[in-house]
């Protein structure tokens, strides 16, 4: 009796179990196979995309890589046609150059004038100071004369003086009193020179403020070339980043218009693979666990990874899920970040299969 008591218990615990479905038994089977503190999840690695666009407008003139092809970060990926801006630039340079030559031309006139001005002013006080001496010297001369004069007349009058040396006295006094008028025009003229010589310090500001214009008007010609020559940088797109690239949009001799997209790459140094975790497991999942990712590819290497996203609601297993009951369990989608990628061995679409422990007291264990 208990021989034939035993069959007839698993026979009925199978056909219970059928009656609930069989997806359950194979979960049940799944769990006994790792230990608690273990789970098992598998998807397909996936990164985060860039998209290259075009900043400026313009016929694409090479296409250096296609989709599939591995680039490094700085690679040349498209060359955008630079015919138009690169005479762009030949204009803006000569301008730029043509301002510089005036800005230099404007700073040797201002030294000179620095220099000639002061010397100028300086030559003018020391003939202001000289005719001013002279003209002190006259009048001391024409004081001398117009007291002889006045004394010889006195003489000539009471006849103890020659009509002769009146004349001679009288004489010298009108020639003093030239030399005063003629030494007096001449501190004049050397006044207006000095006043002349001054103005120099005007003509300075003036040449200052047209160094200042000059050297503004030369730094928006620089400013200008440094634009065009960076539009011209921008006509050659490079790789932002090391990556694959998944997408191409445009051909050869396509013209594009600004901000439009060029190319798509996935970053090979940040994959993550993207896992579904049941609602009755989510619960162990914590964002910073520590997982490990296992290919076929690369059956014995297994690849750490960390838990850095866990989706906050709750959606149907996808479609390419292909068991019905599986497909309408309610799932969670998790991300396992890569530390590192090695000689980017991994590439996005790879199906892999997790382990996520969530227990530190559990040893690992390879999928199953």
């Amino acid at each position: 009796m208990t021989t034939l008591r035993k069959p007839i218990t698993l026979a009925a615990l199978a056909v219970v179990l059928a009656g609930s479905g069989y997806v359950a038994l194979d979960r049940w089977v799944l769990n006994q196979r790792l230990p608690d503190g273990l789970i098992q999840a598998n998807g397909r690695i996936e990164g985060d995309h860039v998209t290259i666009a075009s900043k400026f407008p313009g016929r694409v003139q090479e296409l250096l890589v296609r989709e599939g092809a591995t680039v490094t970060q700085g690679q040349v990926l498209i060359r955008l046609d630079d015919s138009q801006t690169a005479a762009r630039i030949q204009q803006a340079r000569h301008a730029a150059e043509a301002l510089e030559a005036q800005v230099q031309a404007a700073h040797t006139n201002l030294a000179i004038l620095n220099l000639d001005v002061p010397l100028a002013i300086e030559r003018a006080e020391a003939q202001v100071a000289k005719a001013k001496d002279t003209v002190d010297k006259a009048l001391s001369v024409e004081r001398e004369a117009r007291g002889d004069a006045q004394r010889f007349r006195d003489l000539a009058e009471k006849d103890e003086a020659s009509i002769q040396q009146r004349d001679q006295a009288t004489m010298r006094w009108e020639v003093a009193q030239k030399d005063i008028a003629s030494s007096r025009s001449a501190l004049i003229q050397a006044q207006k020179e000095l006043a002349q010589a001054e103005l120099g310090w005007k003509r300075i500001r003036a040449k200052e403020s047209d160094v200042s214009a000059l050297e503004s008007q030369r730094d928006q010609a620089y400013a200008v070339l440094d634009e065009v020559e960076s539009v011209l940088k921008d006509l050659t797109i490079t790789a932002p980043t090391n990556g694959t690239v998944t997408t191409r949009m445009v051909d050869v001799g396509e013209v594009l218009a600004a901000g439009a997209p060029l190319l798509e790459l996935v970053d090979l140094d940040r994959l993550y693979l993207k896992v579904y975790v049941p609602e009755v497991q989510i619960g162990k999942i914590r964002l910073n666990l520590a997982a490990r990712i296992y290919t076929d590819a690369f059956p014995d290497q297994p690849f750490d990874a960390t838990v850095r996203y866990i989706a906050s609601k709750a959606e149907f297993t996808p479609k390419e899920v292909q068991t019905p009951d599986e497909r309408v369990k309610l799932i969670y989608a998790v991300k396992l970040y890569l530390a590192a990628n090695p000689d980017h061995r991994l590439t996005p679409g790879l199906p892999a299969d997790a382990i996520i422990r969530w227990r530190d007291d559990v040893a690992w264990a390879k999928p199953k």
